[in-house]
């Protein structure tokens, strides 16, 4: 079975600096049957003004996993973490027993477009750490694997029985991936469209996918860009 979530359903907050899109409840959005889906907690689409960001903040608990598709972010944190990223690179940090970071618009001229996702770890108080990794093409025309619980394939390693997939793709093109027996999906139209199960998806959109062994689906635009959660 395969659920959309339109885009427009979405929790929505704008801070002036901050523009952000909230797929499940967080901070003042609160919808009592969207408080997550099995491990994904949040999933933000924030866009963030030229040098306006997060100042340094704690957190515990979350596996954080931040992807950029348009800008740059700057990030620093108490385990030592830190660096810029951007497209085509994939930051995670997990919190563990507690961290604290800032994470800011590296630029003060160009805007920052980004997703934020926390997933629930596996067990708490775990070691907090930090990690990024560059993906870039390797995301063309398949799902290319970027993070899961055992780093297999160069993904980034992460504490929780999840695998987070990327791919861009070009209009008219079409891909397929398999979900084993028990497992369940989320599918984030990050931009452009795609068409999947009859029903067309446009940027922000999302699909629950469950008892489905099989996903396919066609691209509806240029540079159509998705993220596929494997969930247990």
């Amino acid at each position: 079975m395969i659920t959309i979530r339109k885009a427009i359903d979405r929790g929505h907050a704008n801070h002036g600096w901050l523009k952000s899109h909230h797929s499940f409840s967080f901070a003042n959005y609160y919808h009592p049957d969207r408080m997550g889906y099995r491990a994904l907690r949040v999933i933000n689409e924030d866009f963030i003004a030229p040098g306006a960001g997060f100042p340094p903040h704690s957190h515990r608990d979350m596996e954080i996993i931040t992807y950029v598709l348009e800008g740059a972010v700057a990030h620093q944190d108490s385990t030592g973490g830190g660096g810029v990223i951007r497209p085509g690179e994939v930051q995670y940090m997990c919190a563990g027993a507690g961290v604290t970071h800032s994470e800011y618009n590296a630029s003060d001229s160009e805007p920052l477009h980004l997703y934020q996702i926390w997933l629930l770890p596996k067990a708490s108080g775990l070691k907090a750490g930090y990690a990024q990794k560059a993906f870039g093409d390797e995301r063309r025309g398949v799902f290319r694997l970027v993070a899961s619980s055992d780093g297999r394939d160069g993904s980034l390693k992460i504490n929780q029985d999840a695998a987070l997939y990327a791919s861009i793709l070009e209009e008219g093109a079409e891909i397929e991936q398999t979900l084993a027996p028990g497992r369940h999906g989320w599918l984030q139209i990050a931009r452009g469209g795609a068409l999947i199960g009859g029903e067309i998806m446009q940027a922000g959109d999302a699909a629950l996918i469950e008892d489905e062994p099989r996903l396919a689906l066609k691209a509806l635009a240029p540079e159509t860009e998705l993220l596929l959660f494997d969930l247990a």
